[in-house]
């Protein structure tokens, strides 16, 4: 088969959707090595996280050849794309990223879009007005064209279903997968350069997400006021609300336990999860929450928030609170720092139930949908 990706968050993004999209793309070309991939991004950048292009056979990058289509790169990813798809002689193409192009619908080429989440439409106080009749349009329009419909969860399928009455049987739902990199041990000397690079503590929480109301890192920095003398560590940028944490860890003089960090390797991510005491990630919602993923084969305990996707993330073992409870968060905190023997049951029945996500199994389960148009 001729596969064509929206490859533009691949290319452009560096945190949930371009690894999803980067993901999917990998494990695909990787285990199903006899199709041709062909990779639509408005733009052509180098990306670290991209590495297995450079060696490989059956993917191909395109971008807009035309001055207009150069020009309006917007443009051509939502429509004038079409006719290079039609050109590549493209069987299915998959929108990675909540969309497709229009116009789309009116060729042979089968289309499957994934949505990630419809946190617009349960949140809306989150998003500029704007933005939320924007992915409105955008997304139920590609869930009314597409052929097939990938939902990251079952929480999604079923937003899908209620929020914009889409019929059951054209949802299936495939669950992510995340980076290699994390499925693997990292050598002590890795972490350990990791650590010194970055004036790491020796030991330390971990949050890895957006800094944004809804991850509610703020209830967690909260908790650590609680916590005497532990530290944090945060993977992660934001805007407003990074400075409204920022006050917040001035204001109780925390400055000197909570580490900010942004824009690393992947590898230095993942020398960082396997070091953590353990994850706490209390978002609000999610559409799955890949965070999650990372650090169960990363070994780490997890704690995130009671009900939505999350379970379905982090299995059995995880500890699930209520994520705006700081009584709740330390108390889930010091019950694992308290229990050595808790925290082997977390790491290794949580690596056991991360296999339920690895490479092959992600390639099989979109492959199988693939193949059923």
């Amino acid at each position: 088969m001729r596969i064509g990706f929206d490859a533009k968050r691949a290319f452009l993004n560096n945190t949930g959707l371009g690894n999803y999209s980067r993901d999917a793309i990998r494990v695909l070309s990787h285990f199903y090595a006899d199709n041709k991939y062909f990779l639509y991004t408005p733009k052509d950048k180098e990306n670290s996280r991209l590495p297995f292009l450079k060696d490989s056979k059956n993917t191909f990058v395109r971008t807009p050849q035309s001055l207009i289509n150069k020009a309006l790169k917007s443009y051509w990813r939502s429509k004038s794309i079409v006719r290079d798809l039609f050109t590549n002689k493209i069987d299915i193409y998959h929108g990675l990223s909540n969309e497709l192009p229009l116009g789309i619908e009116k060729t042979n080429i089968k289309t499957v879009v994934t949505i990630h989440d419809l946190i617009f439409i349960r949140y809306p106080h989150l998003f500029r007005m704007i933005d939320r009749k924007i992915y409105y349009k955008k997304f139920k329009s590609a869930c009314l064209r597409a052929n097939k419909i990938i939902a990251v969860s079952q929480q999604t399928k079923q937003d899908i279903i209620d929020f914009f009455f889409i019929p059951e049987k054209k949802i299936e739902v495939v669950y992510q997968g995340c980076n290699s990199i994390f499925q693997n041990e990292i050598t002590a000397n890795n972490k350990q350069e990791t650590q010194i690079k970055y004036n790491l503590p020796k030991d330390y929480l971990l949050y890895v997400g957006s800094i944004e109301e809804r991850k509610n890192l703020l209830t967690l920095l909260k908790t650590l006021k609680e916590l005497t003398n532990q530290k944090l560590v945060v993977i992660g940028n934001g805007k407003a609300y990074k400075i409204k944490c920022l006050r917040f860890i001035s204001e109780h003089n925390l400055s000197n336990r909570v580490v900010f960090l942004s824009d690393l390797e992947i590898e230095e991510m993942a020398a960082i999860y396997q070091s953590a005491q353990m994850l706490i990630y209390p978002s609000i919602f999610e559409g799955f929450g890949i965070p999650i993923l990372e650090a169960l084969f990363s070994k780490t305990p997890v704690i995130t928030s009671k009900g939505g996707c999350f379970s379905e993330a982090g299995g059995p073992t995880t500890k699930y609170i209520s994520p705006l409870s700081v009584e709740q968060m330390k108390a889930a905190i010091l019950e694992i720092q308290n229990s050595s023997d808790l925290q082997k049951e977390m790491q290794t029945k949580g690596f056991d139930y991360a296999q339920n996500f690895t490479d092959d199994k992600i390639a099989n389960n979109l492959m199988r949908i693939y193949t059923s148009l």
